[in-house]
């Protein structure tokens, strides 16, 4: 399903946001490992150096920088630096995330969506909608300088409308509306923006790495962030042959 992939990114700039804990470390890591520049993105810029630091010990090549998707100013900022420092984006991953409406992506939400708070729909949105949607636009100048433009928007199988109403589905009891809603919403952005760029290089697809064992999925989560990082890696990484505008977990394609 997902094509044919590139194995050396020797030469690439790949951005990682929320990439100073979790699933963005994993994916900071592969990336590194097979030659691209990558540039850990993060709101603590402490913790992004940290990263940064780790995969050049590691061989690989990487810069931090402070990134809080949900200001402007930050977003801009992260523009100037890597036109600045590269001219150029080969890939980027849309990671950062959060979840406010249950302690875990294990638990169900307390408040049913009838209940459910003002301040924390708007405040999951802020991150996991309009961020990735203003960074994306605000990046396209550079990624339109690439010969292969790659963009991952790292949603979740429950942004699946048809699992959310499937009472079949290991979602369906969960029930979150700020955290399942905002997916959803993630998703149709990718089906429209890649639509509106279909026939150019730029290619854009939306991945759900699976329940993860990190602190928003949970202990009781059923794989690794290594594990986890492979679908998005797979996606960051596709040749001309694969596939844009589609919802995957690794080559399998996700109902919407």
């Amino acid at each position: 399903m997902a094509g044919n992939t590139t194995d050396s990114l020797i030469g690439k700039v790949a951005l990682v946001t929320g990439a100073a804990r979790g699933l963005g470390v994993e994916i900071s890591r592969d990336l590194a490992a097979r030659g691209a520049h990558v540039i850990v993105g993060a709101r603590d810029h402490r913790k992004a150096e940290d990263v940064a630091a780790e995969l050049r010990e590691r061989g690989g090549a990487a810069s931090a920088l402070k990134l809080d998707v949900t200001h402007e100013e930050d977003r801009r900022a992260a523009y100037a630096s890597i036109d600045n420092a590269h001219g150029k984006l080969d890939i980027l991953v849309n990671n950062a995330g959060i979840l406010l409406d249950s302690p875990d992506g294990g638990t169900p939400a307390p408040r049913q969506p009838s209940e459910a708070l003002p301040h924390v729909l708007r405040e999951t949105f802020e991150v996991n909608f309009f961020a990735p949607i203003f960074l994306t636009q605000l990046l396209l100048p550079l990624l339109k300088r690439s010969d292969a433009p790659r963009v991952v928007n790292v949603s979740s199988i429950r942004g699946s409308l048809t699992h959310l109403s499937d009472p079949a589905s290991p979602v369906y009891p969960v029930r979150a509306l700020g955290y399942d809603s905002s997916k959803a919403a993630l998703n149709a952005f990718t089906v429209l923006i890649a639509e509106e760029l279909r026939g150019t290089p730029i290619k854009i697809n939306a991945i759900h790495p699976g329940w993860l064992r990190t602190g928003m999925g949970g202990e009781r989560a059923t794989m690794s962030v290594e594990d986890g990082a492979r679908t998005a890696v797979q996606y960051a990484t596709l040749g001309e042959e694969g596939p844009t505008g589609g919802f995957f977990f690794l080559d399998e394609r996700l109902p919407w």
